[in-house]
């Protein structure tokens, strides 16, 4: 006697085909309609919810944009941190600041309550932009300068962290940004401060 060999083209046995369950179908159905409310949600977080970040993204060459900062770091430096130089814009300057393996450059010093225009871009790989202890991150990128109007709002000394690995040195890579009172001292690590942005973030 021979045993049949089921195939995938045998039906499976069981009660597969039978209804659901009334209790099924409405969680189903909860979940369905949940899923559509935070589809939704998505494109009125960018218009109305004030978290993210409406900039301006354009492409430009690596080299070029380094080339840039640079120029801009040796233009308003006003003194080295650790051989970096601390560059100090006046308010409402376009500021650079490019990521490469694995260093920010150059150190930011800021007015509080002043406008900048903040330049970011990458010269090698895709980095990370983490502004310790603020809630801001972006994806640095070689090829696009992503600008965006920046106004802080409180002194301090914050930290940039970048959060996407990007190589043996990822843990090294933390940069500067000195934010200025209007004496020009930065209160270190202020848990109150906070960074306005010219688009909803």
């Amino acid at each position: 006697m021979l045993t049949k060999v089921h195939t995938g083209l045998d039906p499976v046995q069981g009660v597969w085909w039978k209804p659901a369950h009334k209790a099924e179908v409405i969680w189903v159905s909860v979940a369905f309609a949940w899923c559509i409310v935070l589809f939704a949600m998505m494109p009125l977080w960018h218009w109305k919810g004030g978290q993210n970040p409406a900039g301006v993204r354009s492409r430009v060459e690596p080299k070029a944009f380094y080339a840039r900062t640079t120029e801009f770091a040796k233009q308003y430096q006003v003194g080295t941190d650790g051989g970096v130089p601390i560059a100090a814009p006046p308010p409402g300057a376009d500021v650079y600041l490019v990521a490469m393996s694995f260093q920010w450059y150059p150190v930011l010093q800021l007015e509080q309550g002043k406008e900048y225009m903040l330049h970011l871009s990458a010269l090698d790989v895709n980095h990370g932009f983490s502004l310790y202890p603020l809630n801001v991150n972006f994806a640095v990128v070689p090829g696009f300068d992503y600008a965006l109007r920046v106004t802080p709002t409180s002194s301090g000394d914050f930290r940039i962290i970048c959060n996407e690995f990007c190589g043996i040195g990822h843990h090294t890579m933390v940069g500067r940004v000195i934010v200025v009172d209007s004496t020009g001292a930065a209160v270190a690590d202020n848990p109150d401060a906070t960074i306005e942005h010219g688009g909803a973030l």
